[in-house]
């Protein structure tokens, strides 16, 4: 990471040292991490119990994660659909018989509905924060008596922790073990993450108190929830050194160097593109949803962005990865519900503007090959020259057939292009197969746009030539 440390601790300190003065969370800690999990900084404020042994929280200090655990629960059901243990379109009555719409409807949601946020339940915060240490046979009663229904299964986004709860079920059944035993066994320990789990007792090194603050402003401490059927939902417990090393491994699925481990690269990918659109306003984001246990954003500013926030009673909990940037920040609070997600957005937000960006890909040797006979071909078409043999050798027939060579001449000249024997400056896009760069004509700039269809031996599909507006 190209991070300047003074910079990015100015504004880590500006965004989360007030929100312990100001009486939002007892302690937080935020740490950001590279693209192999490795932690670049990390900055802890204010204490991570309220006694006398209380300590600043650091990056081995443990906290609950809240709903971050769902990309956990997401990552194991993907896992078994790999191994051809379960199908993402099942209906959960194949794992849960005791399912029932309430209204009596017929249709059930699917895994991969339940997934996505759209299982046709209704949002569920904060019930469902509560029910972590119900037994199976206690949360079967309370399917039995039937569940209300939000809307058509696969229509709509509804965040639903009751649906991931269903899932866990699914999980436990596809597995023939507990579901804390296969996210144990098959996720945290081959991935070497020692400091998570689902409990909060007898973990080596420190673990934060959760606190609620009443109206008098005063903070309570809370006792951890015990685990059961509603963990899927919520109930891990984990450092900012291990959960940005989980996150480190799902955004490397994103590059061309995935690391290792027991889900497949396309499965991590297949988490972290939107499976249920999210209407947004926030701006620079062109697309928002729900993926599998992750939201996404995606922007030509930003980037595709990943995320997931936890809100649990004493907690609050962020995740969240710039996959151009190859970077990530992992934050943690012990206050109710103190929505840590704000300022680590706006963290990584500021982070992109100040060049944590990623350039665009670099050309391949085959599309700057093509772009330098490209415009010695206008060069020629400008100066009437005869040009058939370089355009059978560059040109794709569909170029051809799309604008007739004539027509092109003739656009040439109508944009008044200056003919030139100097190399363009080729400009890099969003695809190594394309690039863009301007040239010289009567009364101003034209603006060559190119790019190469998918064959081999190389040939340009697209050559685009315009007018280039002036710089306002």
């Amino acid at each position: 990471m190209n991070l300047d440390e003074t910079l990015l601790s100015e504004t880590i300190d500006a965004l989360f040292a007030p929100r312990i003065a100001n009486g939002v969370t007892p302690g937080s800690v935020v740490a950001v991490f590279d693209e192999r999990g490795e932690l670049a900084l990390t900055r802890g404020f204010g204490l991570d119990r309220l006694t006398e042994d209380g300590a600043t929280p650091d990056a081995d200090t443990a906290f609950r994660i809240a709903s971050c655990t769902k990309s956990f629960t997401a990552s194991a059901a993907l896992l078994l659909r790999d191994r051809g243990a379960l199908v993402l379109d099942q209906a959960i009555t194949d794992f849960v018989p005791e399912f029932c719409w309430a209204d009596g409807s017929a249709e059930v949601p699917t895994l991969r509905q339940l997934l996505s946020m759209s299982g046709g339940l209704s949002t569920d915060d904060p019930w469902a924060d509560r029910q972590e240490g119900l037994s199976d046979e206690e949360f079967h009663a309370v399917l039995a008596a039937g569940t209300p229904r939000d809307s058509v299964p696969g229509t709509v986004f509804r965040y639903s922790n009751l649906g991931y709860a269903l899932v866990g079920q699914a999980i436990a059944l596809a597995a023939g073990v507990p579901f804390i035993d296969f996210v144990t066994a098959e996720l945290l320990e081959p991935l070497g993450l020692t400091a998570t789990g689902f409990r909060a007792d007898g973990r080596p090194g420190r673990t934060a108190v959760g606190h609620r603050r009443d109206v008098a402003g005063t903070w309570h401490p809370l006792p951890y929830s015990t685990h059961g059927a509603f963990s899927p939902i919520g109930g891990i417990v984990t450092t900012a050194r291990d959960l940005a090393c989980w996150g480190a491994w799902h955004a490397s699925a994103l590059t061309d160097a995935p690391q290792p481990g027991p889900l497949g690269a396309a499965s991590r990918r297949e988490l972290q593109q939107v499976h249920r659109t999210i209407a947004t306003t926030r701006p620079g984001v062109e697309e928002f949803g729900y993926g599998f246990g992750l939201m996404v954003e995606k922007g030509a500013r930003l980037g595709h962005t990943v995320s997931h926030s936890g809100g649990y009673p004493g907690f609050s909990a962020h995740l969240r990865w710039n996959a151009p940037g190859r970077f990530g920040v992992v934050a943690f609070e012990n206050g109710t519900y103190a929505g840590v997600s704000e300022p680590t957005t706006a963290l990584v937000d500021a982070l992109i503007e100040h060049g944590q960006r990623a350039a665009p890909p670099t050309p391949w040797p085959e599309t700057i090959a093509l772009a330098l006979a490209a415009d010695r071909l206008i060069t020629a078409w400008a100066t009437d020259a005869a040009a058939d043999a370089l355009e059978e050798e560059v040109l794709s027939p569909n170029v051809v057939q799309d604008q007739p060579i004539a027509e092109r001449r003739e656009v040439v000249a109508a944009l008044g292009v200056t003919p030139t024997d100097e190399e363009p400056a080729l400009e890099a896009s969003a695809s190594p197969a394309s690039v863009s760069w301007v040239r010289a004509a009567a009364g101003g700039r034209v603006r060559v746009r190119l790019s190469l269809a998918p064959v081999t031996p190389a040939r340009i599909q697209t050559l685009a030539i315009s007018h280039e507006k002036p710089a306002e």
